[in-house]
This record gives C-alpha cells, structure tokens and sequence, in this order.
C-alpha cells in the first residue's frame, strides 16, 4: 500500500488505510476538520479502495510467480493503476468494481515487469520509470477494452445522478498559506486515489515507527528514507506553491506526480546527498506537473487523467535522473 511513496513497509500501509478510513467517516459526518474529499473528489472512497485491494491481490495471484529470492517486481502497480481510476470515471457500481480489479490485475503488472526488465535495467534508469510507463500501458489497454464491454456505463455519467462534492475540501482560500500546506501533505497519498490530510500523516507517521524500529525496513533498504522523505515534503511544497494559481482555476493540478517518481528516485539514483534531495525536488516540481496537465488534457474522455499523470512520472524521471548526473558533487 505505500510503496508508491518507495516506503514498502506494512506500518505504513496500514496507516495509509486507517487514515483514509478515518477521513472518510469524517467527510460524511460533514466535520470541518475533514479534509480533502478523496477518491478524486468524488467522496466514493470505499468503492475506490475496496477495487484497488481487490486488484493487487489478483495481481499478486496472477504474477507472483515472477517474483523470486533476492528480486524486486513492481506488483503493487494494481493499486495505483486501472481499478481506482475505473472506479472513479465508471462510477462505483459492483460490475465497474469487478471488472477494473481485474483488468488491472491482468495488464498492469506485466506491462511493468517487462519495460523494468527490457528497458530500464539495460538503461541503467529507475525502476520507477518502468512501473509507471507499465500503468500507462495497462491503463490505456484497459480503457480502449471498456469500450467494448456491454454491461460498462457511459463515462463520468454517474455523477450526473448526484451533487458534485468540492474537490478541493473545506473552502479554504486556495492561495492562502494553510491551503498550501495542507495541499502538499494530501499530496502524500494522491498516488493511492486518497489525498487527503489524514490519510497522509498516518502513512508517514507509520513509516516514521517503522524505520526508528528498523532503519533498513523502508526505501528498498537503502537506509535513506528521511532523505526520501525530506525531497518529498520539498517538492510537494514547492509543486503547490508554484502551481497553486492553476489549482484555482481548474480545481485540481497533478503537483504530487514528482512525491512519486522524481524526487524520491534521484534520492536514491544519487545517495541521498543534499544536491541530490534539493535537485530532484526542485526539477520535478517544475516540470512534473504541468507535462501530466498536458497529457491529460489531450487524452480521450473515456480514458481517466490519471494516465497522463502516470505517463509524466515515466518522462520527467527519465529526463530529469540521467541529467542530474551530470551535475558535479551530486553524488555521494
């Protein structure tokens, strides 16, 4: 559940999901304190969450095979890929729930597991980059086959059956100082669909507990998690700051694609030095979001934005990395 964030530690997930839970309950009970509305706005979170777990254990089932002693495989991409964003664009009707879980289990991971294994190992170039061009691909696949399926309504047509919910939470103004940080700390779980304040310090909270146990428990046992973590809260805070006029024209902007991708990817690309942590993210912040916007804006209506913003994860790491290294004393 949280190693979309390079955590990959159970405290983390687990806060992850007790978080979201928490502010789920409360954006029904309509408590100010609430936080961002998560599932994209759209306030069906348990549909979301409930399609997404689904999908990784069928994905876990269905390619676990390819995972062996010593080896890393990108299986948690269903929880990030095709069932929550199916959900979100097709509505949270059981078949929608059913039919992304397994379409994501079956296209997402081994979409990754190739372009990790043929592309970025022989490049040289982050895991990341092939995780989420493998998302992309699955996704775009996934959608194209929705086309096709009878028993899938239209796109985005079960929200005009109910009241649009504020994407962006209590109504505070979206340039004032609180707005922004609250912005960048629900930033930490916009990966997972939730993005949402509590869900996001109860993820790092656990992460936090799990490394003060166990230093080489999070980051792929780099030992570099509060390196990660630093060059994540620096371009999420940067990303909003920056873009923070275009989530007020169009209600939301992709500025937590660099949380996942650049900024921790650099961290551990370079050793978690401090050029590497401000470099990383500094780039991604300002070239991140604005290509996921961009993609997203010229894809289908049937197909979620979510794909552009997991295609710009793909492009600016491969991008930025590669150049940073060119940079001297950025490694340690």
């Amino acid at each position: 559940m949280s190693e979309p964030q390079f955590y990959a530690v159970s405290a983390a997930g687990l806060g992850l999901l007790l978080g979201g839970l928490f502010a789920h309950r409360a954006q029904r009970s309509a408590r100010r304190w609430a936080g961002f509305v998560q599932a994209c706005g759209s306030g069906i979170w348990p549909a979301v969450v409930s399609s997404a777990l689904l999908s990784s254990i069928l994905g876990v089932l269905a390619w676990g095979w390819t995972l062996k002693p010593g080896t890393w495989q990108p299986l948690f991409v269903p929880l990030v890929a095709t069932a929550p964003a199916m959900v979100v664009l097709y509505g949270p009707a059981l078949r929608v729930r059913l039919t992304a879980a397994v379409s994501g289990a079956l296209l997402a991971p081994p979409a990754s597991i190739l372009v990790v294994a043929y592309v970025c190992e022989p490049l040289g170039l982050p895991p990341v980059v092939g995780a989420t061009a493998g998302i992309a691909i699955g996704a775009l696949a996934a959608f194209r086959l929705c086309r096709f399926l009878p028993w899938m309504p239209a796109p985005g047509g079960w929200r005009d059956a109910r009241a649009a919910e504020d994407p962006v939470g209590t109504g505070v103004t979206k340039t004032s100082l609180p707005w922004v940080l609250r912005r960048a700390l629900a930033d930490f779980s916009e990966a997972q669909f939730f993005g949402n304040e509590w869900a996001s310090a109860a993820m790092i909270s656990g992460a936090i507990i799990a490394y003060l146990i166990d230093p080489s428990a999070l980051a792929y046992g780099s030992g570099l998690f509060p390196a990660v973590l630093i060059s994540q809260a620096a371009a999420a805070l940067t990303g909003v700051a920056i873009w923070r006029h275009r989530w007020q024209a169009l209600g939301f902007y992709p500025t937590f694609v660099p949380v996942v991708s650049v900024a921790p990817a650099t961290v551990l690309a370079f050793g978690g030095t401090a050029q590497s942590i401000i470099a990383g993210a500094l780039a991604g912040a300002l070239v991140g979001p604005p290509l996921a916007a961009a993609i997203s804006r010229r894809l289908p209506v049937d197909v979620h934005p979510f794909v552009g913003n997991v295609a710009s994860m793909s492009i600016s790491t491969v991008l930025i990395v590669p150049f940073l290294d060119l940079l001297p004393g950025i490694a340690s």
